[in-house]
């Protein structure tokens, strides 16, 4: 259907319409837009789209069949081989641009004068090898020496990355190879490749670049392929790049090409003084000089680690052992698709795991189902959405970075389950009668382990036909009971209880369809088990980036100034065309109008059609059906009978919406307390409203507290 924008002059007109045409309920209205602001197209404007160089391919497998390093080199392998071979002095790289050589082929007292000389010089001003730093601290300060080179006229650097070499980073940018292959996260990113978006932030641990190395085919020897590495550095580079570059690459280096990134979710997230550095060094690796300063990697957003910062992501032997057996079972050890469903306490690294497993599962297959069972933490939606993805890229980044359109989706509209469990798990089992079963299913979960949320867990268990049960755990002791197939064959959920069996059939026979293969893992990461105390680091921050990454889709996808909400052409809707409900609580009938103005509602489609008579239609209880985005109820007029919606949503898919449901979840305080280019009150912010109304007044977070079922 169409959206049509009315003007001023045919608002008279457009209401005549609206009348003789009730079925076009979605309208677009003009309402005070400054004239100086660009225009943005309705949709989404999705992060693919203004980064992908190249026509995507149809499957991501490996090109060719690699041999793994032999090991990871340790610190500071290629200082080593220079310390050894500099008292030869068969070369000297005089530090200028370009550098330069100096060969010594005699062994004449001249030449060895001349090389001594040539030596002095390259001490510049440093202490004499009597009072060097120890080997180990020289090592150290080798190993983190990063080969680049900035190309100034396309901004754009060359890495050249050894064997086993590690770039541990904060910032962002745009990763494609060039030459060899490379890993980030479990991912394997190969020459030939699409250009990749990488996002390190302090909210997570930072992300690592490891270098794979490069087998040539046996045909080509290790000459050709030192000439096309070679070759491919200067492709890239508008003027001849430096001898010092050119000399650190090898046919088994891998060539990186890193580019600065540049978003409307970046730049939407940057616009808010709090967010500024959202992207750069959280609080502890500033205070311990974890930052390395390269200018190169500086100009295309990437800020070196160094020292215990420089981790990135520590996986236990358990953990590998379990990536290594999931990915086994892809590979065809079991009769169907592999569902994994993966457990465990707050703060035990179940998110991270899912990310590294869908990085490994997606470098050998075309795409992995994945079902959001968290409502406070999840992965590709805005909280308080249950959701089932088709995985089809690598997620590089925090969960904020990657948000994408679900296959479905259904607004619980809380960030926790425990008001009503029935609905949570009925909410669950429509999402799962759309999974396809041609592709692996990654199921995650709460970090809710005692109580109720145990009992779900088994109700998640049996419901789902799970094959594979992964939990994670910390310290000495699990965070729970274990859910080995042992323990399911006589525990109860909350909707679900252990089978029984009769005198005709046995036991284990009735159980077989049950069964699942456990793998426990330990999760080893410095803080296991401790909430973040960080800036970025909380559940409420990391919601609020969710929200805030969800609505930069409003934003024009070209460079320009930041757009606040109330600048947006608002969709008008016919109150009679939509039903409305209130999910979290009670409200009046004559109250909720007030509820939902001003706030973030589902976009939700009923089976059933709405059918108003003049007023409001409101919904008596709360439906479980389809979600397909959420949206801001900017405002009600009343005389006209109309709501008008801010959404990202395009107008194709909000043709299908007859619902609009109101949760707890709230806009980001950000949105409403800093919109720029307002003369005078603030749209939405004011002091002028009644204490009496349910639920008005200040929203308190709370902390750390104990919940009912424990």
């Amino acid at each position: 259907m169409k959206v049509h924008k009315v003007s001023s002059r045919s608002q008279h007109k457009q209401r005549n319409a609206t009348k003789r045409h009730n079925k076009n309920k979605w309208h677009k209205k003009v309402r005070s837009l400054d004239s100086t602001l660009p225009n943005t197209s309705p949709g989404t404007a999705k992060l693919e789209q203004q980064i992908a160089k190249s026509e995507k391919p149809t499957i991501k497998r490996l090109q060719k069949l690699y041999t793994k390093p032999v090991t990871f080199i340790p610190k500071n392998s290629c200082a080593e081989e220079e310390k050894v071979t500099a008292p030869s002095v068969t070369s000297a790289h005089v530090h200028t641009n370009g550098g330069t050589e100096l060969d010594d082929s005699s062994t004449s007292v001249d030449s060895k004068e001349w090389s001594e000389y040539a030596n002095s010089v390259l001490q510049n001003g440093k202490e004499s090898s009597n009072t060097e730093l120890p080997d180990t601290d020289k090592q150290e300060e080798d190993d983190l020496q990063f080969h680049a080179h900035l190309d100034h006229t396309n901004n754009r650097a060359v890495l050249v990355m050894k064997p086993g070499q590690v770039l541990c980073f904060r910032g962002k940018c745009l990763l494609t190879c060039l030459y060899g292959h490379v890993e980030v996260l479990g991912f394997t990113i190969e020459e030939g490749q699409q250009s990749y978006p990488l996002f390190s932030s302090p909210s997570h641990c930072p992300l690592t670049i490891k270098a794979l190395g490069n087998n040539p085919p046996s045909s080509k020897n290790k000459k050709e392929g030192l000439l096309e590495a070679k070759a491919i550095i200067r492709k890239y580079f508008s003027s001849e790049p430096s001898k010092k570059l050119m000399s650190e690459v090898d046919s088994d280096s891998c060539l990186v090409l890193l580019e600065p990134l540049d978003t409307p979710l970046t730049r939407f997230l940057t616009s808010f003084s709090e967010l500024a550095e959202i992207f750069g060094l959280n609080s502890k690796e500033l205070r311990s000089q974890a930052p390395i300063y390269n200018p190169v990697l500086s100009a295309v957003g990437v800020t070196a680690l160094r020292g215990p910062c420089a981790q990135g992501l520590v996986t236990s032997p358990s953990f590998r052992e379990a990536i290594s057996s999931l990915l086994s079972a892809w590979a065809g050890e079991f009769d169907r698709c592999p569902v994994i469903l993966v457990c465990g306490g707050k703060s035990s690294g179940k998110s991270t795991f899912n990310r590294h497993l869908m990085n490994s599962l997606l470098n050998h297959t075309v795409s992995v189902e994945y079902l959001e069972c968290d409502l406070g933490q999840t992965e590709f939606t805005p909280p308080g959405c249950l959701s089932l993805c088709t995985v089809t890229e690598p997620v590089l980044g925090p969960p904020f970075t990657h948000l994408r359109d679900p296959k479905h989706m259904v607004y619980y509209g809380l960030a926790d389950c425990q008001a009503d469990i029935d609905r949570y798990l009925e909410s669950l089992k429509s999402l799962w009668r759309h999974v396809s079963g041609e592709s692996p299913v990654i199921i995650n979960t709460m970090g809710w382990v005692k109580g109720h949320g145990f009992l779900i867990l088994v109700d998640l268990i049996r419901l789902f036909s799970i094959t594979h049960v992964v939990q994670l755990s910390y310290g000495n002791a699990p965070q729970c009971q274990l859910l080995t197939p042992e323990f399911l064959r006589t525990a109860h959920g909350w909707q679900t209880h252990p089978p029984q069996s009769t005198l005709t059939e046995e036991p284990a026979s009735h159980l077989n369809t049950q069964s699942h293969v456990f793998l426990s893992v330990q999760s080893e990461f410095e803080s296991a088990g401790t909430a973040g105390e960080m800036q970025h680091q909380r559940s409420n921050e990391l919601r609020d980036l969710a929200l805030l990454s969800y609505f930069s889709q409003l934003q024009s996808s070209e460079p320009g100034p930041i757009r606040p909400l109330h600048c947006f052409i608002p969709y008008q809707v016919p109150h009679s065309s939509v039903a409305i409900g209130v999910m979290h609580c009670e409200v009046a009938p004559n109250n909720i109008l007030y509820a939902v103005n001003a706030s973030i509602v589902g976009l939700c489609c009923l089976s059933e059609k709405v059918v108003g008579r003049g007023g409001p239609v409101v919904l008596s209880q709360t439906p479980v059906c389809q979600c397909v985005g959420l949206g801001v109820l900017r405002g009600i007029d009343m005389a006209r009978g109309l709501y008008f919606l801010v959404t990202p949503v395009s107008p194709s898919v909000l043709r299908h919406v007859n619902c609009l449901l109101l949760g707890e979840i709230t806009l980001p305080k950000k949105m409403l307390t800093k919109q720029l280019g307002v003369e005078g009150d603030l749209p939405y912010v004011t002091t002028d409203y009644s204490f009496e109304a349910k639920g008005a007044g200040k929203i308190h977070i709370y902390k750390g507290l104990t919940r009912p079922g424990l």
